[in-house]
């Protein structure tokens, strides 16, 4: 049994127009618009744009890769690691 609850909510004068058209061309009432708006909107996961950007932070100490090492070649990368070079 699906149990409902009846609540409150201010929406935007112009939002709510726009709303109840949409329900009408759809043929549905307003509180199932809205119910299928907020699933939709927790269902989708927030879009990479959405979230917060993370600053990474920059090495400013120069450097680099060690002379003779090639990162293409992930087989010799493991026998340096490893002490087989």
């Amino acid at each position: 049994m699906l149990r409902r609850m009846r609540t409150t909510v201010r929406l935007d004068d112009a939002l709510l127009t726009r709303a109840r058209r949409e329900a009408a061309r759809r043929g549905v009432t307003l509180t199932t618009l809205i119910d299928q708006g907020l699933r939709l909107a927790l269902r989708r996961p927030l879009r990479r744009a959405d979230r917060p950007r993370v600053a990474l932070p920059e090495c400013l100490a120069g450097g680099g890769v060690q002379p003779g090492i090639d990162l293409d070649d992930s087989a010799g990368l493991l026998d340096r690691l490893e002490g087989r070079d």
